[in-house]
């Protein structure tokens, strides 16, 4: 049974923080299938199209029949464990300074054998269930989990070092005005983070949600506002080096597309917070959360963007929100790569229309501040690069997959009637 972990001590000053280090990284093209599904959370390997054989590890041509159509699909993750040892000094630094390290391999129910890191709770020979979670070098790996649940299984130091989990850490929301600050801060605070601080601007304006993020034990309400440059490094030379997950929440969002409207002022906003305002956050924070991925039980860890999921396609009655999100986006993509390096991980968690007064004439499904904040922590825990929050999010994501092109007609034939 895996132990708890516990809080870490206020740590020494004058300690030199430890450099952060990376698994290796190289893969093949084929192989990239899996960090892909890994991202999302899902466990797919290729299965042949010819013959249905399923193929472990990745491989260009069918071991059976040597097709060349071997397309990923989610496969059945159960398996027996068949050999497992456990590594105590490697010639890589990252896998040296995590020592012990559990390795084995899983005979499959679907077919192939699989090497695989192994759970402490796992074992000898027993029956597994394996998850593909992508690695501080942002590469999908396969951990094998004990086929039920365990207690304290997420504290298990080779599991913790494939997720972002909140237990013990200090994120920073940074929109307390957001309708779902709340409820993000109250998920966070359940889930076991130390401490929550609540991004806020123009403080001397009322906000509804000010008495209810302050009675969130661990939640401090701090001056920030994303439109400004200063007040965001004022914040990140406060708090900067102490924050292990980021979470921006703030948004602006008007109806209206491009022709309906008669001047930019409101696009000027959407640009500011949504795509600007992201630009100031990364360059204030994103360097000495770069610096701290290694930095022992509560090191930084993961970005999280909650973006609409206008920012896949754009949606009718909402174009020039919707091009503020693919602007931010595409910036988000930009930053996944600059943190790579650390293994800072980067979340994406694209949500459909929310229910406000802003998207108060859309028919339902609408996503609440709950579900958000939900997917938000399951997504941290899994580790995951995209979440997809809501009915709405999940069929873009679909339809996209299906044909970008048929999606972009069906759309424009809804903004057009």
């Amino acid at each position: 049974m895996t132990d708890p972990i516990q809080k870490p001590p206020r740590k020494n000053p004058q300690v030199r923080t430890v450099t952060p280090t990376q698994p290796p990284m190289m893969r093949s093209r084929a192989a990239l299938g899996l960090s892909a599904a890994a991202a999302e959370g899902r466990f797919a390997l290729q299965t042949c199209a010819e013959c249905g054989a399923v193929q472990y590890p990745p491989r260009d041509a069918c071991s059976t029949c040597l097709s060349s159509d071997l397309p990923w699909q989610d496969t059945s993750p159960v398996g027996d464990l068949l050999a497992e040892t456990t590594i105590r000094t490697s010639t890589n630094l990252y896998f040296r300074e995590r020592a012990p390290w559990r390795a084995g391999s899983v005979r499959l129910d679907a077919g192939p054998t699989v090497i695989c890191h192994v759970h402490g709770d796992v074992a000898p020979n027993a029956r597994v269930r394996l998850i593909n979670r992508l690695d501080r070098s942002g590469q999908g790996v396969i951990l094998a989990l004990p086929e039920e649940r365990t207690p304290n299984m997420e504290d298990d130091p080779q599991m913790r070092a494939m997720s972002s989990d909140p237990k013990h850490r200090r994120v920073l929301i940074t929109d307390a005005r957001n309708p779902n600050a709340p409820a993000l801060a109250k998920a966070l605070a359940d889930a076991g983070a130390s401490m929550i601080f609540v991004g806020e601007a123009e403080q001397w304006r009322p906000n509804p949600n000010r008495d209810t993020l302050s009675a969130i034990q661990g939640v401090e309400v701090l001056p920030l506002d994303v439109t400004d440059t200063k007040s965001v490094q004022e914040l990140a030379g406060e708090i900067g080096g102490k924050t292990d997950i980021l979470v921006n929440n703030a948004r602006f969002v008007r109806p209206g597309d491009v022709l309906s409207r008669g001047d930019t002022a409101f696009a000027h906003d959407e640009m500011e917070v949504n795509y600007l305002g992201l630009m100031r956050l990364a360059q204030a924070f994103g360097p000495a959360m770069s610096s701290r991925t290694a930095d022992g039980v509560n090191s930084a860890v993961c970005w999280v963007n909650i973006l609409s999921a206008a920012a896949l396609a754009s949606m009718p009655g909402y174009g020039a929100f919707s091009a503020s999100n693919a602007a931010a986006l595409s910036l988000s993509q930009n930053m996944r790569m600059q943190f790579r390096p650390s293994g800072l991980r980067l979340m994406n968690l694209f949500v459909g229309a929310t229910d406000d007064e802003w998207h108060q004439h859309l028919p339902p499904p609408k996503v609440l501040p709950p579900a958000i904040a939900r997917n938000l922590v399951a997504g941290l825990r899994d580790g995951l690069e995209e979440v997809y929050c809501g009915d709405i999010a999940k069929d873009i994501r679909d339809r996209l997959r299906a044909g970008a092109k048929v999606l972009e007609m069906e759309l424009s034939m809804e903004g057009g009637q």
